[in-house]
């Protein structure tokens, strides 16, 4: 049995353990699921404004503080995710050597005392596929990024998608206020994951996936 992918991205105020998260974006059959924590500010328009830039469904939903944005995460993750024939996948999400959404995650769950929502949900990450089983050098570099990655394996349908030539640029547009241009940044992760996700599916063996569990070792 083939599980079907759900590539998924997260976007932050930075990389330290104090740091928090602002936007996390699944793929769903239907689009983009994504969900914008605004720091107690208004984010009026928002789907609307994202929806004229992108080509696929987008449905935008939107919390004043990181905690209300994780624990909506977690409803979501239960609801639709969990128990069902599903593969979680990220890129450069949890590698075996490093990683960053994951990990990331699991500080921020941990901080403010929630449940993982991760429970019974199969993980593996695009990034070492990329890497260990396609040939992406260029002019003799390596070109294992997200953007490069995908402009080199995929057909290019999103490749103008994203607004920012970073990370550095999201964590910005949060302090900002820039919510539209950082969901459209995030969901163009999305979908460049998912895209990748489907290219290493062609030509990749199951093995080679290195599927793993998330699930806790107690749940409380």
């Amino acid at each position: 049995m083939v599980l079907e992918q759900v590539a998924f991205d997260i976007e932050t105020t930075g990389f330290g353990v104090d740091d928090e998260a602002t936007v996390l974006g699944f793929a769903v059959p239907m689009g983009v699921q994504v969900f914008l924590q605004t720091g107690d500010r208004p984010a009026r328009g928002v789907q609307a404004s994202v929806q004229e830039q992108v080509p696929v469904h987008v449905d935008v939903s939107t919390y004043m503080s990181e905690q209300e944005l994780l624990a909506a995460v977690t409803g979501f993750v239960e609801e639709r995710l969990s128990g069902s024939d599903v593969l979680l996948v990220a890129y450069n999400g949890e590698r075996w050597n490093g990683g960053f959404d994951v990990p990331f995650l699991r500080t921020r769950y941990a901080k403010l005392d929630l449940p993982w929502p991760f429970v019974d949900i199969p993980y593996a990450d695009v990034m070492p596929l990329v890497s260990n089983r396609f040939n992406t050098t260029v002019d003799g570099d390596d070109r294992q990024d997200l953007g490069s990655a995908y402009n080199l394996l995929c057909d290019g349908e999103y490749r103008d998608l994203d607004p920012f030539d970073g990370s550095d640029a999201a964590v910005a547009a949060f302090g900002n206020g820039w919510f539209a241009e950082l969901v459209q940044h995030n969901v163009a992760d999305v979908l460049r994951t998912r895209e990748l996700g489907r290219v290493a599916e062609r030509y990749c063996s199951k093995s080679e996936f290195q599927v793993k569990s998330l699930t806790p070792t107690r749940e409380v």
